[in-house]
């Protein structure tokens, strides 16, 4: 809607209320003018002293006009022709004022035009805005059903028996080192998995968590950031092992790689493990590979980040394999140096690890992570 003008005298007003003040003022102006018909210029200097001491109790800028219009008077005014130049002077000023008042008025016009434009256009902004927000929100949503659904399929699926096959079909050769082929034997619970993509490594579960997912291993470590197990592109990724893992003939450490979304899914609550409450009520981890079952305990809990080459610090993720015990204890040594809490969990050379790695945004390039031990069942 318009806003309202105000004009009293020539001058625009805002409010109501300076509107008001400037009526008030008005009557005052009028009721001097009235009185200086028959002054000299000695009665106009003296009524001009008197308003410019406050006598006449002006609200707003008309006082300062008024003056103003003495000064003039003051100026013109001759012994023989002071009436005939007051009068003058008034209807010259009420001319400009006049004019003044149109030039305003056309302003004003204007200035509201151009309010009401960029009004529009901003709205029309809005509006493209909104559609935006709206369309990323329904993508969202369809990411995340999609997800959880495919999941939960997955995990009816792992449920199900196995679907007979050939028995050369049964079992996976695994490659480390073109001189030595290995076959094993892949767990029932996973053949039909397997069957829907040759890149399943295993599984990864936190109990009364919401990890609880399939494991992928490709020779691209980046593939699986935006890919899931159908090799659909899926911004939630998928968890997948380093690709310098072997689970044929297993490695001393598994790498597990995941988003940390915030919505939760992948690795998004893995750093709730910063607190040592949830790590007692949460210590243990279930990751199973294609050929065997595994149960590890949390030991370490520590945050990290991602080093340039050049620097000579320790690098969790470059821990894969040790070959000697002393190896096996330097680095056992670090990550104890860097847990956030003692856990009272240790390992020895010998025993197979299991490391969850998620992005930490404390930090460029932070990483958050999580170290356990496998241990047998009870």
């Amino acid at each position: 809607m318009a806003q309202k003008i105000y004009i009293v005298e020539g001058r625009q007003f805002r409010t109501e209320v300076d509107y008001n003040r400037a009526l008030h003022d008005k009557e005052i102006m009028e009721r001097l003018r009235k009185q200086t018909g028959g002054y000299n210029a000695t009665q106009l200097r003296q009524l001009k002293e008197e308003v410019h001491n406050g006598k006449y109790k002006f609200l707003t800028l008309l006082g300062q006009d008024f003056e103003d219009e003495l000064d003039e008077m003051i100026k013109g005014t001759a012994s023989s022709t002071s009436a005939k130049g007051k009068s003058e002077k008034g209807s010259s000023r009420t001319k400009l004022s006049k004019e003044a008042a149109a030039a305003l008025d056309e302003v004003a016009r204007e200035e509201l035009k151009r309010q009401e434009k960029r009004r529009k256009q901003i709205g029309f902004l809005c509006s493209i805005i909104g559609i935006i927000c709206l369309s990323y929100f329904g993508m969202y949503l369809y990411y995340d059903y999609k997800t959880r659904s495919s999941y939960e399929m997955l995990s009816e699926l792992k449920e199900k028996p196995p679907i007979v096959q050939a028995q050369a079909e049964s079992t996976v050769s695994y490659t480390r080192d073109t001189t030595d082929k290995v076959q094993r034997e892949v767990l029932d619970e996973y053949k039909n998995l397997l069957n829907k993509n040759k890149k399943l490594i295993g599984w990864i579960k936190i109990d009364d968590t919401n990890i609880d997912y399939p494991v992928m291993q490709t020779s691209d470590n980046e593939y699986y950031l935006d890919h899931n197990l159908n090799q659909e592109y899926d911004k939630n990724g998928s968890i997948f092992m380093d690709k310098d893992c072997d689970v044929v003939n297993p490695s001393t450490n598994y790498i597990l790689y995941g988003h940390h979304m915030k919505s939760g899914k992948m690795f998004g609550d893995l750093d709730e493990y910063s607190s040592k409450e949830y790590y007692e009520e949460h210590p243990y981890i279930q990751f199973d590979t294609i050929y065997e079952k595994g149960t590890y305990q949390v030991m370490y809990v520590f945050r990290s980040r991602v080093y340039s080459e050049e620097e000579i610090v320790f690098k969790y993720y470059q821990f894969i394999d040790a070959f000697s015990e002393q190896e096996f204890n330097s680095n056992m040594q670090e990550m104890a140096a860097l847990s956030l809490y003692d856990t009272g969990v240790t390992a020895e050379y010998g025993d197979r690890l299991l490391t969850l790695s998620t992005c930490d945004y404390q930090e460029e390039d932070g990483r958050f992570v999580v170290v356990a031990k496998k241990i047998a069942k009870e």
